[in-house]
């Protein structure tokens, strides 16, 4: 059993490397072009998954996001990490447009609420056709 493990760790390590070599993007690739990494992970799997691992990928993400990670500007692409939604200015701005949106859509209806309320109190007020029993 402990002479499996070692192997299994090897080979997890190796197609782990693999992929994550074929799926990097070529910009985010360091030191040589990405076929050459991917032979060199393809055919020396111990060796060639750790020097993809420590050398291959800038992991630090695409070069133009490292310059501004923080800012109003930072969740666009490009630009950085990406905002929290209480931190994103434009969020907030679509959520004051949102509840005064609301508040007007309320007004709307309570207006609309007072004036059946008044209708039914004046057809209330005028005797009806046989509405009201004969004395």
């Amino acid at each position: 059993m402990l002479r499996v493990v070692p192997v299994v760790a090897l080979l997890a390590l190796w197609v782990w490397a693999f992929i994550d070599c074929l799926t990097t993007p070529e910009d985010e690739v360091r030191h040589l072009p990405k076929v050459a990494w991917v032979i060199v992970v393809l055919f020396f799997p111990l060796v060639g998954s750790i020097a993809w691992l420590v050398a291959g990928r800038d992991r630090t993400g695409a070069r133009g996001r490292a310059a501004r990670p923080f800012g109003p500007t930072a969740g666009r692409p490009g630009q950085g990490r990406p905002l929290a939604p209480d931190d994103d200015p434009e969020f907030l701005a679509s959520l004051k447009r949102g509840n005064e949106q609301h508040e007007d859509l309320l007004k709307q209806w309570e207006a609309d609420l007072r004036r059946r309320e008044e209708e039914l109190r004046g057809d209330e007020d005028r005797p009806g056709d046989g509405d009201h029993p004969k004395g």
